[in-house]
């Protein structure tokens, strides 16, 4: 473990988290800056810049108390260059050299991955995860997203690409349509846009449905809305989640046949439904899973909430 600070940057599409966090896991300090993507990266980096220097003046340290700089990003990253490729929601970071940028200003190690392989580090060391040596944290959100740890080892793949769970495939022919570009995506049917999709679907069949009154139209529906017309008791808002439950649970166990992990940690905004979707994620994936590796896994809602990619970025540094 470390002695010294470690500074943790969580960047999203709309505003960038950032913190000092210490050898327990715990944040201090924590700011918030906007994204602000519409001006181009080297603004966003220099808010960023700036925020770490009011962060080091408020604590009263120098980057001599500081071991190290881990960022969390939203897309496609080199973790052996410091590199981001490409952050499909944030437009202008295309194979911008953050760590060398960052390294410059403020001469102390810079670590760079993937925001939802950053959120596995800290619920394997400090949330749900931990004890487990084995271990799958997806995030359910927009897309499907994960960090894999195996033999506590976070798997990040020949070309730092690993984790694509929202991408294995559930058709082979005439799936639906996704994102990516491709049909028959893990995400194209249990995911945010899935959710809102199917609330339309029963909408447009004439379904009367609690999540269209509280929405106000059917253009306004959105996945929280679903989420609490289910837990106001709607039977169709829980059907739905019920129904994205039992895709989650038959994508995951293809996962869990394959790698055998203790435990799944599930987040996200999606994940907000508590058991409404839990409860039949786990029963599908019991009854769909090989019987030995089914038995083996315990599927847990993440415990970090917000602060998970803060903390897990600030242990890129020793990972």
């Amino acid at each position: 473990m470390f002695e010294k600070y470690r500074v943790g940057v969580d960047i999203g599409g709309t505003n960038v988290k950032i913190a000092l966090v210490d050898k327990k896991g715990e944040i201090s300090y924590p700011k918030t800056v906007p994204t602000r993507a519409e001006m181009g990266y080297e603004y966003t980096i220099g808010n960023i810049t700036q925020c770490i220097k009011d962060l080091m003046t408020e604590a009263n340290i120098t980057t001599n108390d500081i071991e190290g700089i881990g960022f969390g990003f939203p897309g496609q990253i080199d973790c052996d260059s410091g590199i981001v490729r490409i952050l499909p929601n944030i437009p202008g970071w295309i194979d911008v050299p953050i760590a060398e940028i960052m390294q410059k200003e403020f001469n102390v190690p810079v670590k760079v991955d993937n925001d939802v392989r950053c959120a596995a580090l800290a619920e394997l060391n400090y949330g749900a995860g931990k004890g487990c040596h084995n271990l799958i944290c997806i995030t359910v959100g927009t897309g499907i997203g994960s960090g894999i740890i195996i033999n506590n080892k976070l798997v990040r793949g020949a070309s730092n690409a690993a984790g694509e769970i929202g991408h294995i495939k559930m058709e082979m022919h005439n799936g639906l349509m996704c994102g990516c570009g491709d049909t028959g995506c893990f995400e194209a049917y249990a995911s945010g846009p899935a959710i809102v999709a199917m609330a339309k679907d029963y909408v447009r069949g004439g379904k009367s449905a609690k999540f269209r009154e509280i929405a106000g139209s059917t253009a306004a529906i959105t996945p929280a809305i679903v989420c609490q017309a289910a837990k106001e008791g709607d039977v169709v808002a829980q059907r739905i989640f019920t129904r994205m439950g039992e895709y989650l649970g038959i994508g995951l166990a293809s996962v869990v046949n394959l790698l055998n992990p203790e435990k799944i940690v599930v987040g996200g905004g999606v994940a907000d439904a508590g058991d409404l979707l839990l409860e039949p994620l786990r029963k599908t994936l019991k009854d769909r899973a090989m019987p030995i590796q089914g038995a083996a896994v315990e599927v847990v809602p993440a415990q970090l909430g917000n602060t998970a990619g803060i903390i897990g970025s600030s242990l890129l540094i020793e990972n």
